[in-house]
């Protein structure tokens, strides 16, 4: 601008004598320049002007006019969610680049102004009005407590909150209403949830009916305060509970894993439990003032599908936790005395001293009749007993427990139980303020990570025991010699009695076992044995009868037929008339999908992650083989990257939304699972996605387990998909985690690019993708690499920083790849602080060995060495 006005002030020398013609045109053209000037200053300074933060009674804001707040950060103003014609004053955040219309709170969403003739206004005693100008009738208000305001103003903060106040300057002034009071389905930094006793307030949030649709909603989330306060999340449409946050653990709700920190600043969680009321909130704070111009502190929304979010802003929302979010966040998952642990297989177990009530129905995978106790709870006249401690789980659900505020510590706690013989667990509760007793059996207990608090739970112990013991010595010392002979009778025939029922039960389980293994050797899959532990174990899931795999697709028809692998075919399906579900179906001349079938069933059943495809269950039945998944919707990740019509749909949001998730799928297999598991054939391809675009990693049948102390293996197969195999797999036949990861890396530069990493490209001299990646690194030009059907709408700084990541992935040695657990890291990092990737030298190795390979399935060996690549 200052270059511009100089430019119509003062002539540019080379310009002033060239020629009378030009002379006479610049000197037409000045003046024309200066009024052009003026007109932008005057419309800016009028733009800068109409951007005002409050509302008085004189001046209404209209329905073309918004609000902004003094910082820029949030905006207020009339809107529509779906271009029709009802129209919301709402709250949004301004300053977001990617996104300006993140809706955060809602004035009228039960009572929309029908077309642009809306108005909002504060009265003479400060009650806020929304109202149709051509009617005058008030479509929405609220009255607020205006005793002693003279001068009312309602204004905008940069909090997001809405305020009506005395009309000056004091920061610490009372408002009269404020729009925190009243949230809809996001809970903001300073917003509080739960109930406030001294304002008489209940605050709670109510999803929107739609994405739509901002009217209320059937799910909403609020803070149940009695016996213990913790959130839940309510879907009113069906009145029953869909989730609980567990209670305050001192740090957190022990269900929420929040965030603590967010580029640029930090936030802080408090729960008050006290005389003015039990509320959960938290505060933002910046590390620099220039940062609240750029980022947005993490916040919670509750979905209209039903889910409660925690969103992170960073050029765009990003989905950092959502509940629920793992089958443990389901109530009940594992009935009575069971508790759910996500990262294990299966994910329900009875807590210690309990059994499964229907060891059945457990067999299957259905917890829902939960555990008993083995041996029964004899409180005895002193209450005599002991304690199992379980540390760091979400407490049970507390319903049926109650409260003593007096007792603070745990021996005042354990003594109380003690005393009670209905007591079957205590808990010292950092949010329930006191000591919490169980009475009724133990429902929903989860294991925590990192979270969570220690249970208590009663059985009986060695007192109970050492005081019968004596008790029974005593006895029989008095006893007569009829009586004693009597009592030993009745001892051995009850000891007899029990060796036969024994006898019984060992004899039908290994009868049991021997027929599951007589089920399973006649198809000759189950003769490999993984490790020591898996020896003689069968497949940890349900096996599945021909004849409901037959009716659940409707015999297999073609018109259920989903796609054809080398595997065999895949088939849709619905059980239970409404569970849908996808059969794989294994092809009976197909050698490699008998193994990758044995493979799949042994290792993706003991499986639990959101990330990865859910393996249902199985089917074996002569010489049919099928395994049984949750129906992926959107099928998979390459029927989008490499198909330009769908491409189209997979903005930068939902590609990254998809690396992220594939990321937290590989570091789960490589160090968070039961065992450490290398896929080795990740690919486009094996990425399934559900409806709402969230990745999950398929195809197990190539997968190997990792040792703990191992740092590769080497195999004389080497199994994969040209393009994705690492360098000293494909030449060598080693392979490790660091296999996966330059898998890994080479899909990332897919997802980004929107191309295959085979074949020469028209538009490069280099013959692969990663060839074509490097080269644009080392020119300066990475950002040319971006698939066009994403319309130069990406925030260029995050996807220059996951086209480093991938070359990071892509050395050629593997001790120079980060680990996953690295790479997670590397994702919230900045750019400059991730080290410069190296030349991947491979490429050339690889196609001058390999380059007479083709893309259709064929399999060659050279020098001993085994290289079956499959083109699926």
């Amino acid at each position: 601008m200052k270059q511009f006005w100089q430019y119509i002030v003062l002539l540019p020398k080379e310009y002033s004598m060239t020629s009378f013609e030009h002379n006479q045109s610049v000197l037409l053209l000045r003046p024309i320049l200066f009024i052009t000037a003026v007109l932008l200053i005057v419309s800016l300074s009028l733009s800068t002007a109409t951007a005002r933060d409050t509302i008085t009674p004189t001046q209404p804001l209209a329905d073309n006019e918004t609000l902004v707040s003094a910082g820029g950060t949030f905006a207020l103003g009339f809107f529509t969610p779906n271009n029709s014609d009802r129209r919301y004053i709402g709250i949004w955040y301004y300053n977001t680049t990617y996104n300006p219309k993140t809706i955060v709170w809602v004035a009228n969403r039960a009572n929309p102004v029908i077309g642009s003739t809306g108005q909002l206004s504060v009265t003479a005693n400060g009650t806020v009005t929304i109202t149709n100008r051509e009617t005058s009738a008030v479509v929405w208000s609220v009255v607020t407590n205006f005793i002693g305001l003279t001068k009312p103003v309602a204004e905008l903060l940069d909090t997001g909150n809405f305020v009506v106040k005395e009309e000056h300057d004091n920061p610490q002034q009372y408002f009269s209403w404020q729009s925190f009071d009243l949230p809809t389905d996001t809970l903001l930094p300073g917003m509080k949830l739960g109930f406030d006793k001294v304002a008489g307030l209940n605050r709670s949030l109510t999803a929107w009916r739609s994405e739509d649709d901002p009217s209320p909603g059937e799910y909403h989330a609020a803070m149940v305060i009695e016996p213990i306060p913790e959130m839940y999340l309510f879907d009113g449409s069906a009145g029953k509970k869909v989730w609980r946050s567990g209670p305050w653990d001192g740090r957190q709700l022990g269900g929420i894993p929040i965030t603590r920190t967010y580029p640029g600043g930090e936030v802080t969680y408090s729960f008050v439990n006290n005389y003015t009321g039990v509320m959960f909130s938290y505060e933002a704070s910046y590390h620099n003032i220039s940062y609240q111009q750029q980022t947005v502190p993490p916040l919670l929304q509750v979905t209209p599908s039903g889910h409660l979010l925690e969103l992170g802003w960073s050029f765009y929302w990003r989905k950092l936790w959502e509940a629920p979010g793992s089958p443990c966040d389901d109530i009940g998952q594992c009935g009575s005395y069971g508790i759910c642990d996500s990262r294990k297989s299966p994910i329900c177990s009875c807590l210690q001293g309990f059994a499964p009530k229907n060891p059945a129905n457990w067999g299957v995978g259905d917890y829902a009749d939960g555990c008993v106790r083995s041996v029964g709870l004899d409180c005895g006249s002193e209450g005599n007993g002991t304690f199992l401690s379980v540390y760091g789980v979400k407490l049970p659900e507390s319903s049926s427990s109650w409260v003593n505020a007096t007792s603070t510590n745990e021996y005042e706690c354990r003594s109380e139980c003690l005393e009670n013989c209905s007591c079957n667990a205590y808990s010292i509760s950092e949010g329930g303020g006191g000591c919490v007793i169980w009475v009724t059996d133990l429902f929903d207990v989860v294991q925590l990570f990192r979270a969570g608090q220690d249970l208590y739970i009663r059985i009986n112990g060695s007192a109970d025991d050492a005081g019968t013991q004596s008790d029974d010595a005593a006895a029989s010392h008095s006893q007569s010699p009829m009586a004693k002979r009597t009592t030993i009778v009745a001892i051995v025939v009850s000891l007899l009695s029990g060796a036969l029922l024994l006898s019984c039960f060992i004899f039908f389980l290994r009868r049991r076992k021997k027929r599951q293994r007589v089920i399973l050797g006649r198809t000759n899959f189950f003769s490999d044995k993984l490790d020591e532990d898996d020896r003689g174990k069968d497949p940890d899931l349900p096996l599945f009868t021909f004849g409901t795999i037959a009716a659940a697709t409707e015999s297999f028809s073609d018109e259920n037929k989903l796609g054809q692998g080398g595997f065999g075919p895949v088939y849709k399906g619905t059980l239970g008339g409404d569970k849908v579900i996808a059969v794989k179906r294994l092809a009976k001349s197909s050698q490699q999908g008998a193994e990758e079938f044995k493979n799949e069933v042994i290792l993706i059943a003991k499986l639990q992650n959101r990330n990865l495809v859910r393996l249902l269950g199985c089917c074996i039945h002569g010489e049919e083989r099928m395994l049984v998944y949750e129906y992926m919707p959107n099928k998979s990740l390459d029927a989008f990257l490499f198909e330009k019509e769908k491409a189209v749909l997979l903005e930068w949001q939902t590609r990254y939304q998809i690396i992220v998730g594939i990321t937290r799928g590989l570091l789960y297999l490589h160090h968070d699972s039961r065992y450490r598991i290398i896929h080795r054939d990740l690919k486009a391809s094996n990425i399934l996605l559900d409806k709402e675009m969230n990745p999950k990693i398929s195809d197990f049948g190539l997968a190997r387990l990792f040792g703990g102390d191992a740092t590769g293996y080497n195999t004389k197969k080497v199994v994969g998909t040209y393009g994705y195999m690492s360098p000293e797999y494909a030449m060598e036949g080693i392979f490790s985690l660091k296999s996966d990861v330059y898998s890994f890396g080479v899909l990332l530069l897919e997802i980004i690019s929107g191309r295959k990493n085979r074949g020469s490209y028209a538009f490069s001299q280099h013959l692969n993708l990663v060839a074509h990646t490097w080269s644009l690194w080392n020119e300066g030009k990475s950002l040319d690499l971006v698939d066009e059907a994403m319309n130069s709408n990406f925030p260029k700084n995050d996807v220059l920083k996951c086209i480093k990541i991938g070359l990071l992935c892509v050395q050629d040695h593997p001790e120079d790849r980060p680990l996953m657990s690295s790479v997670i890291e590397m994702l919230g990092a900045d750019i400059t602080s991730l080290r410069q990737p190296k030349q991947p030298t491979f490429l050339a190795r690889m196609d001058l060995e390999l380059g007479h390979v083709s893309n259709r399935k064929d399999s060659r060996t050279s020098n001993e060495l085994t290289v079956t690549l499959d083109g699926r």
